[in-house]
């Protein structure tokens, strides 16, 4: 991979983490355009900048959320944040061999069905009945579980793991900045997971040293266009619904289904 598409890459995966139009879908597309495969190793190691933009941008927050658990006791942010993050993180460590080798999860085609699912889902969201909540109350157990079961489907490429968990969380009663930062929050041990379990595996660690300056110079553009697009978005949805985003990914659909049948 040269340092140029390591970059385009980089820069797609911080933007599209973030934003509920899909990083996987759009690496996909990418890699595929580019070299004809997707490289599920790559992927995974450029989770390290995003991540890492997580924790600069909700520094503050987390370490409230510390204070909260060892000062005063209280563990329901902190408890509900390990629920959701539970299934997608079991379910992906127990099947992450057969995710990553079916040609289903790395095909365009998939891309295409799932980004024109969600963003269906995104522009009928305010439509949809939701649940009640009381304004800054925490979500009960379950209902936080709900947000974490949305995150398997997110392990299918075009779904968004941001996307599926601010529409679960809309649909359990938070407002839509609420749900991003919650979605923000539990997918921070999930993607430090997914770099232990890179770290581990003697596979990975290899590849990460065959690949190590396309791998670095794509998580430093994926910190900064991260730390960009996870600001922008909080800012955004203070103000406006999360339709504009589902307009954009049938529309991205409709081009991916264009350039696929004229191949």
């Amino acid at each position: 991979m040269t340092i140029i598409e390591a970059i385009i890459l980089g820069i797609i995966q911080g933007l599209t983490e973030f934003i509920p139009i899909s990083s996987s879908g759009h690496l996909v597309i990418a890699q595929y355009f580019m070299s004809g495969e997707s490289s599920h190793l790559f992927l995974e190691w450029i989770n390290i900048g995003t991540v890492l933009a997580l924790l600069i941008y909700f520094r503050t927050r987390i370490m409230g959320i510390l204070r909260s658990i060892w000062v005063d006791k209280d563990y329901t942010l902190g408890r509900n944040i390990i629920i959701a993050m539970l299934p997608a993180g079991i379910i992906g460590f127990l099947f992450a061999d057969i995710i990553e080798s079916r040609a289903f999860f790395s095909s365009p085609w998939t891309v295409l069905v799932m980004l024109v699912v969600v963003g269906v889902l995104l522009i009928v969201l305010e439509r949809l009945p939701k649940l009640s909540l009381p304004e800054k109350a925490e979500l009960p157990a379950g209902r936080a579980l709900v947000i974490g079961l949305t995150q398997v489907i997110a392990l299918i490429p075009g779904t968004s793991r941001s996307g599926s968990t601010i529409i679960a969380g809309r649909l359990m009663g938070l407002t839509a900045s609420r749900a991003a930062e919650f979605s923000f929050l539990v997918s921070i041990p999930i993607m430090l997971g997914v770099i232990t379990k890179l770290l581990i595996k003697d596979g990975d660690r290899a590849y990460l040293m065959d690949n190590f300056v396309p791998l670095m110079v794509g998580n430093l553009a994926a910190l900064i266009s991260g730390l960009i697009a996870v600001g922008f978005l909080m800012r955004y949805l203070e103000k406006h619904s999360l339709a504009v985003f589902g307009w954009y990914r049938i529309a991205l659909a409709v081009v991916l289904l264009i350039v696929l049948l004229l191949q």
